[in-house]
């Protein structure tokens, strides 16, 4: 049996940077890196817009840490790798080759999978998703002979892929159950201008359209929605969100509904097993209760924040702000904050017309999130700085 100080399980920025910390702080400790994916942890949310439109895509150019990095450190990595099984008690993890690893400490930072319309149809070919580099390279290939597309979803991947779709000259329709663009997260006026600006830009938007199934063979033919409309496609790109991946941890105390469970620290109520990134439901010292934060920059800070934990050289405790972006055309869009319920009042300074402004939202007279578009690093920490403050007008 294959024995390590410390096992590290995911294919994302959280499990990347956790192998960094752990290295900050343990010099000498064993340390085994497992993914499900072949290419080394790396920026999903590139993979949107910088990687589907780059005129010369670069796997590398993707990566958190370069390969030298993990080979200069002596981090084992067992890429594209299925883990089957986890014994919490004997701290042991199952491959699916039948291998295992004893481990002292693990993190855990699975991720999320996107979650699959359950309608009929759904397993036809040339209906795709985007969540990992395969992904992408998929519809990077489909767009190449397939002009016309349609992009299922209203939130910001939805959002994403369509800009990004455009701008590679395809036609775009983006069908949502919504009336606006992002009407769950934002306020209603930039929720209407946005939804304005994507048809400027030549998106073919189906709006308060809910998706009742998919038509073909083999392969997608035709698409019907649940007020009766029935339409020819040939390529759907599906962005309904995704599910978490808890499947090694189902029926345990680390697998609930809405995540794996853990403290401020990190570390769940199972000793020496610690969870970050997508599936991690952490207390929030700031905004109040707990909740998830499945964005990069959270969980680049979790994975840091856990791994220290880990070596047990170093105690920090986790109070980030949600915090993440989304990039369309010439609009880069900035969240900080709660943004998970639709706000109760807001303001807004700037002007959407000349596509710099920000939007400022409240739930009673507490500030919970700000929008920012094209805005400076300056606005973004004076934003970051008054979210966390709990600022009140």
């Amino acid at each position: 049996m294959i024995q390590r100080d410390y096992l590290v399980v995911g294919a994302g920025v959280a499990a990347a940077s956790a192998c960094e910390s752990i290295r900050q702080y343990d010099k000498k400790g064993s340390v085994t890196l497992v993914g499900n994916e072949w290419l080394l942890p790396y920026h999903r949310q590139k993979l949107a817009s910088d990687f589907l439109t780059s005129a010369k895509p670069d796997a590398d150019s993707l990566l958190y840490l370069p390969a030298e990095w993990y080979t200069k450190h002596k981090i084992e990595l067992r890429q594209g790798s299925i883990l089957t099984q986890l014994n919490l008690e004997r701290k042991l993890a199952v491959f699916a080759t039948g291998q295992t690893i004893e481990f002292r400490k693990a993190l855990l930072a699975m991720g999320a999978r996107p979650r699959k319309p359950k309608v009929a149809g759904a397993s036809l070919g040339n209906i795709l998703y985007l969540r990992t580099y395969r992904d992408a390279l998929a519809i990077r290939e489909m767009v190449q002979t397939e002009k016309n597309i349609i992009v299922i979803g209203g939130g910001i991947i939805a959002a994403e892929v369509t800009a990004a779709l455009l701008k590679l000259g395809c036609k775009v329709t983006l069908m949502s159950r919504d009336s606006q663009l992002w009407q769950n997260r934002i306020d209603h006026d930039t929720a209407k201008w946005l939804t304005s600006y994507f048809e400027l830009k030549g998106a073919n938007l189906m709006l308060q359209e809910t998706l009742n199934g998919f038509e073909g063979k083999t392969v997608l033919r035709n698409i019907q929605t649940k007020s009766g409309e029935r339409f020819p496609a040939s390529v759907a790109i599906a962005a309904l969100g995704t599910d978490l991946n808890l499947g090694v941890v189902q029926n345990t105390p680390l697998s609930s509904p809405n995540g794996t469970p853990v403290t401020a620290t990190m570390e769940t109520e199972e000793k020496g097993i610690f969870a970050a990134g997508d599936i991690a439901l952490h207390p929030d010292a700031i905004l109040g209760g707990v909740r998830r934060s499945p964005y990069p920059m959270n969980a680049i800070e979790q994975g840091t924040i856990a791994g220290a934990n880990m070596t047990g050289k170093k105690r920090q405790k986790y109070a980030g702000i949600p915090h993440f972006f989304a990039n369309l055309f010439d609009l880069k869009f900035e969240f900080i904050g709660d943004f998970s319920l639709a706000p109760q009042t807001y303001e807004i300074e700037g002007e959407h017309a000349k596509r710099k402004f920000q939007a400022r939202y409240f739930r009673g007279d507490k500030l919970t999130g700000v929008l920012l578009c094209n805005q400076s690093p300056a606005e973004s920490e004076k934003a970051l700085a008054q979210v966390t403050s709990g600022f009140k007008r």
